[in-house]
């Protein structure tokens, strides 16, 4: 495009006849969507192509035809080509970065295809001719880690390269040094080569951060037994000499299949909403209603939000503070869904607390049939669980904290009392029916996340000697939930579990059974003694426990409390050898509902009820009885029942209610605030109303486009109404607008703007309010923005020759699409050596430019302010922007609709990208902090006092929150709102600027301020 146009005769031999610009059109067009492995977006002018959601067909490949002469000297060494700063270990992501091919970060040669810098997160194009020593079939091999592919012309021309060998495709495969037959895709076909010609070959290497990096291309005589030798010196050369040609100079790189190989393939579908298709994104090229035709149809008002803070004191970097989100009416779907996997915040609970209870709390179970059991009635409860059962945020770690809880945590617990449905759904067992109160007396607890399981009375500690007194039906307690833990040991087969004598050693634990990450120490845990029986009478009172030392009662207590009983392991029936050593015993433990993930185990009430040897034999008997009627052998663990059949009811969760207009630093995935469509819609009915009255029915609407909402609960809200509507007898226009939805008595402050203050002394309402006492439109004073008003990009740079390069392509790619020139690039160059930033300017087709040398270090504050004071017109906007930007279609008509002079300032909200990352397949996060992107008025500019070029002398990273401060004390709104398609792309700060000044910021952990500064 404009790129490199002074170059231009030098490709007349050497490319197809388009040039470095059409090269650089069809890079564009690689990096601006993707597929399966690399992606292409067509260049057209077509709207369709131009805009997001657009398709077309891939335009046809600008290769290389005809190679630049070849001189002796070349000899020895291949070209080498450094693109650093880019994640993925597929040679498909190389294709996506931005600069690839034209634009490498590092240009140098190698003397031997076998590279490995030692360094990470980099691609390497690396090409040149071959040699070979005599005439024959040659077989090729190549060896990385991660991806590679290298392919082969069969002459010198760039544009006949073909793919004969490659290392994987997804970039999870790799090889070890010299490990040239692990795939098949390794190995060539043979090739007949000649030694009187030379061959264009190119190798692509793509290094994530991980492995040991490497690259290697080796070769052999197709002959049996030979081995495949790296290719050297004497066989290669370069393609051509760089060494005197800056980073901007790009007619010599050569354009073969290898780097345009994704103009074949078609688009996939977007990954994210925000890349399908908005109105918003074209709508600026619908024709505008004028203004002066809509001035009189609401009726002025002044507007002076209480919000504004004009001359009230702020502390340093306070003005954060102080601003506040807009409403934005239909879905924008700025909200960054895709990223949510791993950063939920959008939603108000707590990552640990989501990942321990997930979203159970917003579903309620529908009734089982009457004819479910108590286990599973039991189940449903633990597992779905009551809104009103979950912890707060500050309660939560409690409970994360305390996984075995201590008896007097158990006793003493107290909570609140439970729905009748979850009462119903807790109980395991019917019980008689309470009064009100005296259950909410009887099972309060500190913790909610107990709620769901009520208990008469606190359990009576385990004491030895005689079991507490049998219990009332009405008095027993429902059944406690059981999790038995295997000691620590070898694990015993399936079929049986065998008891181990003293000697033996222990089982494994089972995976997944300890519900903490450490095991349960090693205690001994006395059996619960059962009536004796005739048969097994000796067996019981003879073993190895015989003789033991048993130890004190209020130590069994305490045991007890925390460790339970040892019950047999599993529905088993029981051994007669009931003495073993406790080493080969289960452990079983009392657990809080919340803290099991298991149903409860069989037998568990005859567990609980088990008394000492003084207890009746036909407890016994029953117990036996149901023990043996479970059936399956010792050490088989049953399978928790899944029931495909459970039902839930959910209401309608609009989160959205949930947020504020509070400038969230925090969360910095969620997008605009959410305008609800009856409030959009009313304030759109009411208008249309006014505007048909005062015209005589000349606009019909046709739909909202757009509706921004600023609230202010004191006066009224401030609305930006756009609208397409059908003129009669004509075509469609475009209705953008400010109005003020003002509240009845409201006090509206004077109208003199320099006069006026948050709270005036005139407190009557309006004369014009309406008589049924609900809020009224108006128009606001002195809030009209301009369509025509010339917007200026300052940018100040140091050596960043590929950015300079993208971002004069795409402010002249901007200029093209729009038709708009009423904007202008303002240049500040601090002694840049890699490449003429002058001569750029002037060959890149922009409306406007301005070019602005200054010596010494780079100062991103003193650049600005130089920038802003080269704009002679005090009534434009001048917007404070960074290098390495991608900008919507729709950027200047944002910027000026949400620019007032003394009234508006605009600091949208950039997407910064991730590493690997493109607009294509947008992975990141909002940049909530940064306000380094800012759009305001000259005049306002030079009133708030400017740059703090003094402070921020030698440093950058706190500039943009000083600034803010003074602009908000000045008595501006600033508007804040996230932008589609608006992106920051991914760099490291690794050599930028080559200044003194790097790492010398007030370190706020970003680069931010600096930030979109860098």
């Amino acid at each position: 495009m404009s790129m490199a146009r002074w170059d231009g005769e030098k490709l007349s031999g050497v490319t197809d006849g388009r040039g470095v610009r059409a090269a650089l059109s069809t890079q564009r067009a690689e990096d601006s969507s993707e597929s399966r492995e690399e992606e292409q977006a067509p260049s057209s002018q077509d709207l369709n192509v131009l805009f997001s959601g657009g398709a077309g067909r891939p335009p046809p490949l600008n290769l290389t035809h005809q190679a630049p002469p070849w001189r002796e000297e070349y000899k020895g060494q291949v070209n080498l080509h450094v693109f650093e700063d880019w994640c993925g270990g597929a040679v498909g992501h190389l294709r996506r970065n931005l600069h690839f091919p034209l634009f490498p970060h590092t240009r140098t040669t190698v003397k031997k295809l076998a590279v490995s810098p030692k360094w990470k997160n980099y691609g390497l194009r690396i090409f040149g001719f071959l040699h070979p020593a005599r005439d024959g079939d040659v077989q090729f091999s190549v060896a990385s880690d991660d991806n590679s592919e290298f392919w082969l012309s069969p002459n010198e021309s760039p544009a006949g390269a073909q793919l004969v060998a490659f290392v994987g495709k997804t970039g999870s495969e790799w090889t070890a040094p010299g490990e040239f037959t692990k795939f098949s895709s390794q190995t060539s076909k043979p090739r007949r080569l000649m030694a009187s010609r030379r061959y264009y070959f190119e190798l692509l290497h793509k290094q994530d951060d991980r492995g040991s990096d490497h690259v290697e291309v080796g070769w052999r005589a197709f002959l049996p037994g030979l081995k495949f030798e790296v290719i050297g010196p004497a066989h290669i050369s370069l393609y051509t000499d760089e060494s005197s040609l800056k980073m901007d100079h790009v007619a010599h790189v050569p354009q073969s299949p290898a780097s345009h190989v994704a103009g074949r393939l078609p688009p996939e579908e977007p990954r994210a909403d925000m890349l399908r298709p908005d109105p918003r994104d074209t709508f600026f090229l619908t024709p505008r209603v004028e203004p002066s035709s809509l001035e009189n149809v609401l009726e002025p008002c002044a507007y002076a939000p209480t919000y504004v803070v004009k001359d009230f004191p702020i502390a340093r970097y306070q003005g954060l503070q102080f601003v506040y989100l807009s409403f934005v009416y239909p879905n924008d779907h700025t909200r960054l869904t895709h990223m949510e996997t791993d950063n939920k915040c959008f939603y108000r609970e707590s990552p640990l607390y989501l990942e321990r209870f997930g979203f159970y709390k917003y579903m309620k179970m529908d009734q089982e049939e009457a004819g479910e059991d108590a286990e599973q009635a039991q189940r449903r409860a633990f597992l779905f669980l009551s809104p009103d059962d979950f912890l707060e945020e500050e309660e939560e770690g409690e409970l994360l904290n305390s996984l075995e809880p201590t008896e007097g945590a158990l006793m003493q617990s107290r909570r609140r009392p439970p729905t009748p449905a979850a009462r119903t759904e807790a109980r395991a067992t019917p019980a008689p029916p309470t009064p009100p109160r005296a259950e909410q007396e009887r099972t309060s607890r500190r913790s909610r996340a107990l709620s769901w399981a009520p208990r008469a009375a606190p359990p009576l500690p385990l004491l030895l000697g005689r079991p507490p007194p049998p219990r009332s039906a009405a008095a027993q307690p429902p059944p406690k939930v059981y999790v038995t833990r295997v000691r620590p040991g070898l694990r015993a087969p399936a079929r049986a579990l065998a008891p181990l004598s003293a000697g033996s050693v222990p089982w494994p634990p089972f995976p997944g059974i300890f519900l903490r990450p450490r095991p349960l120490p090693r205690v001994q845990l006395r059996a619960p003694p059962r009536p004796p029986r005739a048969r097994a009478r000796g067996h019981r009172t003879s073993g190895s426990r015989a003789t033991e030392p048993k130890p004190p009662a209020w130590a069994q207590a305490t045991q007890g409390s925390r460790e339970g009983r040892a019950p047999p392991l599993g529905p088993t029936a029981p051994t007669e050898n009931s003495n073993a050593p406790s080493e080969a015993r289960p452990a079983t433990s009392f657990l809080s509902y919340s803290q099991v993930s298991r149903p409860q185990l069989p037998g568990g009430e005859e567990e609980e009820e088990e008394g000492d040897d003084d207890g009746p034999p036909e407890d016994e008997a029953a117990s036996e009885d149901s023990e043996e009627a479970a059936g399956p052998a010792a050490g088989r663990w049953r399978e928790e029942a899944i029931d495909w059949q459970r039902t839930f009811s959910v209401g309608a969760m609009d989160f959205e209610l949930l947020r504020s207009d509070w400038n969230d630093l925090r969360c910095n995935v969620s997008g605009n605030l959410q305008l609800p469509e009856a409030e959009a819609v009313d304030v759109v009915a009411q208008y249309m109303e006014r505007l048909n009255a005062r015209h005589g029915g000349l606009y019909a609407l046709l739909r909202i486009v757009n509706v921004e909402k600023r609230r202010d609960s004191a006066r009224g809200s401030r609305f930006l109404l756009e609208l397409e509507l059908q003129e009669r007898g004509g075509g469609r226009r475009r209705l953008s607008e400010f109005v003020f939805l003002r509240l009845p008595g409201a006090r509206a402050g004077d109208t003199d703007w320099d006069e006026e203050s948050p709270e005036p002394a005139a407190a009557a309402p309006s004369a014009s309010a309406r008589p049924d006492g609900l809020p009224e439109l108006c128009r606001p004073l002195r809030l009209a923005w301009r369509q025509d008003v010339m917007v200026h990009f300052i940018v100040p740079v140091k050596n960043q020759a590929r950015w300079v390069a993208q971002f004069l392509a795409d402010m002249a790619a901007l200029h093209a699409r729009t038709g708009d020139s009423h904007f202008s690039v303002v240049l500040v160059d601090f002694e840049s050596e890699d490449m003429d930033v002058e001569r750029a300017l002037r060959a890149a087709r922009l409306p406007r430019y301005q070019y602005l040398r200054r010596a010494g270090n780079f100062e991103r504050s003193a650049g600005l302010q130089a920038g802003v004071d080269a704009v002679e017109d005090a009534s434009s906007i001048v917007f404070l922007c960074d290098l390495h930007i991608h900008f919507p279609p729709n950027i200047l008509d944002a910027i000026r609709k949400h620019c007032v002079e003394g009234r508006l300032a605009f600091a949208p909200v950039v997407m910064r990208l991730g590493c690997g990352s493109s607009p294509a397949d947008p992975h990141g996060y909002w940049e909530v902090n940064g306000f380094g992107l800012f759009g305001i008025y000259k005049s306002d500019f030079d009133r708030v006092g400017g740059m703090n070029t003094e402070e921020f002398r030698d440093q950058w990273g706190g500039e943009d929150w000083e600034l803010l401060d003074r602009v908000l004390q000045a008595g501006l709104e600033v508007e804040r709102l996230r932008l589609r398609n608006f992106y920051h792309h991914y760099h490291s700060r690794r050599g930028m600027w080559a200044t003194r000044s790097r790492g010398r910021g007030r370190g706020r952990g970003r680069k931010g301020s600096q930030a979109e500064g860098a």
